[in-house]
C-alpha cells in the first residue's frame, strides 16, 4: 500500500489504511515524515522479507540505512504519538471540510483553475489537478500541524476568490 500522500498522522490514525481495518502486505512511506530529508521506508511481512532474502534480491539506494534520516524518522513518529497529532489533524480536516461545504454552492470544479489563480493572488496556493478522466480537482493539502486559524484564513481567501469570479461562470457543484 502506498501512503506517500496520506502518510503519518493525516487521519485520525497513524496511517490512513487503519481507518478501513486493512493490514497491508507491503507499506510504502515517504514525503510527510522526511522534513526535507531523503527519507522513505518500505515495510513488509516477515514472509515477504524472507522470500526476498532467499531469492537474493538486492535493493540499493543512495541513502539506504542513513543514521541521520533514520533518527529523524524515529523522532517524527515519537512526536506524532506524543502530541496526538493524528487526532488533531482529523479535527482540522473536519473543520476544513465544514468550511468547504459552505463554499460548495459558489462554484464548480470546472472553475478550479480560475479560483486557484485568484486565490494565489490573494495569498493562498491551491493545487488544481487537471486530468481528463476526473476533470478539475481542487486539491488542498494543509500541513498536518495546521491550526484552526490558518484554515479559517484559507477558507476566507477561497471565499474572496469565488466572489471575484463573474456570477455567470458559477455553476453548482456539491461536495460528496
Amino acid at each position: 500500500m502506498d501512503e506517500a500522500q496520506t502518510d503519518v498522522g493525516r487521519t485520525d490514525k497513524m496511517f490512513a489504511f487503519e481507518d478501513d481495518d486493512i493490514v497491508p502486505d507491503i507499506l510504502c512511506l515517504s514525503k510527510t515524515p522526511r522534513c526535507s530529508l531523503p527519507l522513505g521506508s518500505v515495510r513488509t511481512t516477515a514472509e515477504i522479507a524472507h522470500g526476498l532474502s532467499e531469492s537474493k534480491f538486492l535493493w540499493l539506494t543512495t541513502h539506504l540505512n542513513d543514521p541521520l534520516t533514520a533518527a529523524v524518522g524515529d523522532k517524527i513518529f515519537e512526536i506524532v504519538e506524543r502530541d496526538n497529532i493524528a487526532h488533531r489533524a482529523a479535527e482540522r480536516g473536519e473543520h476544513l471540510r465544514a468550511g468547504l461545504v459552505k463554499l460548495q454552492d459558489k462554484g464548480s470544479a470546472d472553475l478550479g483553475q480560475l479560483i486557484s489563480n485568484e486565490a494565489r493572488v490573494l495569498g493562498l496556493s491551491c493545487n488544481v489537478v487537471n486530468l481528463p478522466v476526473i476533470g478539475d480537482v481542487f486539491r488542498l493539502a494543509p500541513p498536518v500541524t495546521v491550526t484552526a486559524n490558518v484554515i479559517d484564513v484559507g477558507l476566507s481567501i477561497l471565499d474572496e476568490a469565488f466572489a471575484s469570479i463573474p456570477a455567470r461562470s458559477l455553476v453548482n457543484h456539491r461536495i460528496e
